[in-house]
């Protein structure tokens, strides 16, 4: 395992960030895989690694530093839950933003990146993927069932560059009301794709997950994978 440290933007301190590097010679694009509500655990560990093999430059921070840093939870007991349940409480959002945003400008510096840089985001992420679309100039953004997206639509008008979002159309975290704000919403943006998943739930595309399904995770994925390569340039 592989670990940078970041300068938190207020310079409250600075807060970790798992790494995987693509092997081979010269500059390549980065990403941002942002976390779930269980911290930096082996599932956004394998994202990352995933990625590299994919000649990406791939970087998780920790967004929870501020509140309980280092924390690494599992989807497999209800003590776990009930923790990242509480963490995702008392999370500030916005700050949580700019943490993502000093991550990019700190990518973007790094030698091993092209400049180029991106964001992953799932379920607590995928809201921050579509704020960092909103709120950042990330070369692209892409958000996995985001959670509490339709009280964001006011921020549609301000993403300039490409969004896609996989939506789960049974997400138990959205109702069917919020998901045709969202889609009516966003409607009108070019530089947004909105990609629905009929019979999918929260989570689909988290590998050994209950609500797991590996065709829809694999539309999603070869989805993402093409966006990615549009829009960050050719990778290795």
């Amino acid at each position: 395992m592989s670990y940078i440290e970041i300068e938190s933007p207020d310079q409250q301190g600075n807060f970790k960030a798992y790494v995987a590097k693509p092997e081979g010679d010269g500059p390549a694009p980065g990403v941002i895989v942002i976390q779930e509500i269980f911290g930096i655990n082996h599932v956004m560990r394998d994202i990352c690694d995933n990625l590299a093999k994919s000649g990406y430059l791939a970087i998780c921070p920790d967004l929870f530093w501020r509140l309980e840093p280092g924390i690494e939870l599992t989807d497999k007991s209800q003590e776990e839950w009930d923790k990242a349940f509480d963490l995702f409480n008392r999370f500030d959002v916005d700050q949580g933003v700019q943490d993502l945003d000093a991550t990019l400008t700190h990518v973007r510096q790094m030698e091993e990146c092209t400049g180029k840089v991106g964001d992953i985001g799932y379920c607590l992420g995928g809201k921050l993927a579509y704020l960092m679309a909103a709120r950042t100039d990330a070369d692209c953004s892409v958000s996995y069932y985001g959670v509490d997206l339709a009280n964001f639509m006011d921020e549609a008008k301000n993403i300039e560059d490409p969004l896609l979002l996989h939506v789960a159309m049974q997400d138990q975290f959205t109702s069917d009301a919020d998901r045709e704000k969202i889609k009516k919403a966003l409607r009108p943006f070019d530089l947004i794709s909105l990609m629905e998943y009929e019979g999918q739930d929260h989570a689909f595309a988290r590998e050994g997950g209950e609500h797991y399904d590996a065709d829809a995770a694999a539309q999603a994925n070869a989805r993402t994978a093409d966006f990615l390569a549009t829009y960050l340039g050719k990778n290795r």
